[in-house]
């Protein structure tokens, strides 16, 4: 069973590669909306994501199990944001497991540890979001009681 804890500069090579796979995901989803991975993607992730790991408004956490990174979350606490009329909140912008841990319980073990993070941090709620083609995720967030609130849209510009 996974145990989570707070992210350390040790797990960034595993990070790094969970990166790459929620690229990877995100990019067979929407070839146009989202990012496609590259040869420096594990390695941009990782220093992106260790950039973050004292940051004061940032939580990152991993799913372990046995020494490996198998799962990873990332949030943060924000503000007001008018541009996305949204008042005070914790924002989860990261949730990945390795395919082959997925459904044994590590997803929610990250959830449930942002959420009391969020929470003694006084945020009053806690909002991401979910490709759309993304189903599995939608319905993993669903049950664990986020409901729908926003829809993105994309439109490339070359289109006529």
């Amino acid at each position: 069973m996974a145990v989570v804890r707070r992210a350390t500069k040790a797990d960034l090579r595993g990070i790094g590669a969970l990166g790459v796979l929620l690229l990877e995901e995100h990019f067979a989803f929407d070839a146009r909306r989202f990012l496609a991975p590259g040869q420096w993607t594990s390695a941009d992730y990782a220093s992106y994501i260790g950039a973050q790991l004292d940051e004061p408004d940032a939580i990152v956490l991993v799913a372990d199990d046995g020494g490996e990174v198998i799962g990873y979350a990332y949030a943060v606490v924000a503000g007001y944001d008018y541009m996305a009329l949204r008042g005070p909140s914790g924002i989860l912008h990261d949730l990945i497991v390795q395919p082959r841990h997925r459904g044994r319980g590590a997803g929610r073990l990250l959830v449930d540890r942002i959420l009391a993070e969020l929470r003694s941090r006084a945020a009053p709620r806690v909002v991401l979001s979910a490709a759309e083609g993304n189903q599995p995720a939608q319905r993993f967030f669903a049950s664990l009681g986020f409901r729908r609130t926003m829809i993105e849209m994309t439109r490339e510009l070359d289109d006529a």
